[in-house]
């Protein structure tokens, strides 16, 4: 991770423009108007900025009004000692620096000012030099320590980004991330984007392109809704010593509410794709990083990274001639700043959209430290919705193929049963053709008998023979009425669709068998007015023989067109080793099979649901191999 952070505090030599900044000076406090007169020349003339006071309570007026580095502090003072005022000075300001001044040796003495904080001790009377030298070697121990506290600050924050990061990454590596995983995920990159602990932005917002890459909008933001609550909220969360999975709890219960000013500036983020010379859409486009800085001389000077050669000030790359983009007045409108960062989000294949972060309520100046920091979280935010993508897209396949599934088991079944139940039907009609003669026979010869006999116990007899042969005939019409085929239901019906959607139900045990397969369609298409349901239990017994034709593998062929004569046809072929011309005759008579299993009547349902349409079916060998089934319907 890139950190802004100085090297390792050394014992060297420092000027003293590096011991005194941002307006710091140095204090002499003594009762002896000629003492302080002599230092404030000497440290003036040294380089050194120096006031004087004369008593305790014109030092802590000093300490309110004035940045004060080092106080030169007499202990004798005339309304209270400079050992009992140390203590109070310094938890005024830890980071002041006391070197204590006392006409009497006292080892004593020194030694309880050392303890109460003191850089040194003097006693007087001593030379300008080396009261000079004592003051200079204390303000170097003073700027080390600053600067060791500083460096210290800057690993524990460069450390809580690496836990972060690796948080994040964890979370990534070890699941995949749902909708609702996702969105926790971004607001965690975001909460360590504005922790004071991470980057410490003020503010962060994520807008993401729409699904179908037209439009980029607001998706989610995390930041005070005003300056004066940000100190509350993030100095609430350092004392209370929270971790950042309980940071990112009370951020999201903190940020929830719609009607929060940080949620109504990320919903009026709403960017056409098409606006090619739009800040936001540029980042996402090209995949740089573009930050707008403060406004100079009312004009906001936009600033890209890795657009130009190198870098402009540690604050960018300056957008090189021909590339410049227009200032944002809407975008600074909307987010209320003109100082902001943009970093894309995107993967190999596509872009999701960008981070916007800023200082608002600081108005802290963006490095490119803060840049490159922040690109690494989008970095991870990018990652997080690419997985994402990739499991909704999984789980969508798993849906279409459990669909897919389903589908077929229920038209295996319906095969199946459509099957039995032909086989029952056909045996039934056959019955019915073969029983009724008889019955009508015999009903016939019992009615001239009974016209011929006047015998009474004989007419008893006969009529019961009447009776009975017209209750048969009875049951034999309700018998074939049964068999009969449905009633069609014929509408428009797309035949490639349809032939496409009946391979796909079987495209399992095509590609288990090493079965290829073409389907041939002219452009539109082929629309005939047929039984839809009928028609797919012929395509799926015509498909499901060419397969079991080809145990080994093979190919199947089904070709789709329009004949001149208002028909449409359908053609399968496959590359399986056919049927002795003897047999293909015989194919479509019921109960004839040539398989180990079935009931033989597949391709005789096949010539019946044809035939009901108006149509035709045929059978024949391929020239090249295998079979040829026709089927002709009229369109």
């Amino acid at each position: 991770m890139v950190v802004s952070s100085p090297g390792i505090p050394q014992q060297v030599s420092l000027s003293l423009d590096q011991l005194l900044h941002n307006g710091e000076i140095v204090a002499i406090v003594d009762d002896d108007a000629t003492i302080r007169e002599a230092l404030r020349r000497y440290f003036v003339q040294k380089g050194l900025a120096l006031e004087e006071s004369s008593s305790a309570a014109g030092l802590l007026e000093l300490l309110a009004r004035r940045r004060v580095a080092l106080v030169l502090l007499d202990i004798g003072l005339p309304d209270i000692d400079g050992v009992t005022l140390l203590p109070r000075i310094l938890e005024q300001d830890p980071d002041l620096s006391v070197v204590m001044l006392t006409g009497v040796a006292d080892l004593q003495v020194a030694m309880d000012c050392i303890r109460k904080g003191a850089a040194d001790y003097i006693s007087k009377p001593a030379g300008l030099d080396e009261i000079f030298h004592v003051a200079r070697k204390a303000l170097e121990k003073r700027r080390l320590i600053l600067e060791n506290r500083r460096y210290q600050e800057q690993v524990a924050e460069a450390h809580f980004q690496l836990r972060l990061l690796h948080q994040l990454s964890l979370k990534m590596n070890n699941v995949y991330l749902s909708a609702g995983e996702l969105d926790e995920t971004l607001q965690a990159i975001l909460v360590g984007i504005t922790a004071q602990e991470g980057l410490g932005f003020n503010r962060a917002f994520l807008a993401m392109f729409s699904e179908d890459e037209q439009v980029l909008h607001g998706h989610m933001a995390i930041g005070p809704d005003c300056r004066e609550e940000a100190n509350r909220i993030w100095g609430e969360m350092r004392e209370r010593g929270m971790d950042f999975s309980q940071i990112v709890q009370d951020v999201r219960k903190a940020c929830g509410s719609e009607d929060r000013e940080i949620n109504r500036v990320v919903r009026r983020l709403t960017v056409a794709a098409s606006e090619s010379d739009n800040l936001l859409i540029k980042a996402a486009r090209t995949r740089r990083s573009i930050l707008l800085t403060r406004a100079r001389n009312g004009v906001p000077l936009l600033l890209a990274k890795g657009w130009g050669d190198e870098l402009a000030n540690d604050e960018g790359i300056h957008l090189p001639e021909g590339d410049s983009l227009p200032v944002p007045h809407e975008l600074i409108e909307i987010l209320g700043e003109d100082s902001f960062v943009v970093v894309p989000l995107y993967s190999p294949g596509r872009a999701f959209g960008v981070i916007i972060a800023d200082n608002y309520v600081t108005r802290r100046d963006i490095s490119s430290v803060h840049v490159s920091a922040l690109e690494l979280f989008a970095s991870q935010a990018s990652l997080a919705i690419e997985q994402s993508h990739l499991h909704q897209e999984m789980q969508r396949k798993l849906a279409e193929l459990e669909a897919i599934y389903q589908e077929l088991n229920r038209s295996k079944d319906l095969l199946v049963e459509a099957e039995r139940y032909s086989a029952i039907g056909q045996m039934a009609a056959q019955l019915v053709h073969t029983i009724r003669n008889p019955i009508t026979s015999i009903g016939g010869v019992s009615r001239i008998l009974a016209k011929k006999t006047s015998d009474e116990s004989w007419q008893k007899y006969i009529n019961v023979i009447i009776k009975e042969t017209a209750r048969l005939d009875t049951t034999l019409k309700d018998l074939s009425d049964f068999v009969s085929p449905a009633k069609l239901e014929k509408k428009p019906t797309e035949l490639c669709d349809l032939a496409n959607r009946t391979i796909l139900l079987l495209q399992h045990e095509m590609v288990a068998q090493k079965i290829s397969w073409d389907v041939q369609c002219p452009t539109p298409g082929v629309t005939a007015n047929v039984d839809e349901r009928q028609m797919r239990q012929v395509l799926l017994q015509l498909i499901k023989n060419c397969i079991e034709a080809m145990p080994d593998g093979g190919r199947l062929t089904v070709a789709l067109g329009e004949m001149e004569d208002g028909y449409a046809f359908l053609r399968i072929n496959d590359t399986g080793p056919g049927l002795p011309a003897s047999q293909v005759e015989r194919a479509r008579d019921p109960f004839f099979t040539t398989k180990t299993y079935g009931t033989g009547m597949g391709l005789t349902l096949v010539e019946k649901a044809v035939e009901a349409h108006g149509g035709e079916f045929c059978l024949k060998t391929s020239p090249s191999g295998g079979m040829e089934a026709m089927v002709l319907v009229p369109l």
